[in-house]
């Protein structure tokens, strides 16, 4: 598993999330979730993000 990997799985979580939230609960959420999953799923491609940085400092491999 890279980094990459994991911040697109965890992108697809988030956006999968406001989805059933949306539906639950309220439209809100789905917009803070899906800003969460699309923040991330950017952050794959452009080599920034918090959660890249954590997962580097744990010793996940970048490729």
């Amino acid at each position: 598993m890279t980094v990459d990997r994991y911040l697109r799985m965890a992108a697809g979580f988030f956006i999968l999330l406001s989805l059933v939230l949306s539906r639950v609960h309220s439209p809100h959420w789905l917009w803070f979730t899906a800003f969460v999953g699309l923040n991330l799923l950017q952050s794959a491609f452009t080599n920034w993000c918090p959660l890249m940085t954590i997962l580097r400092k744990l010793g996940v491999p970048e490729k």
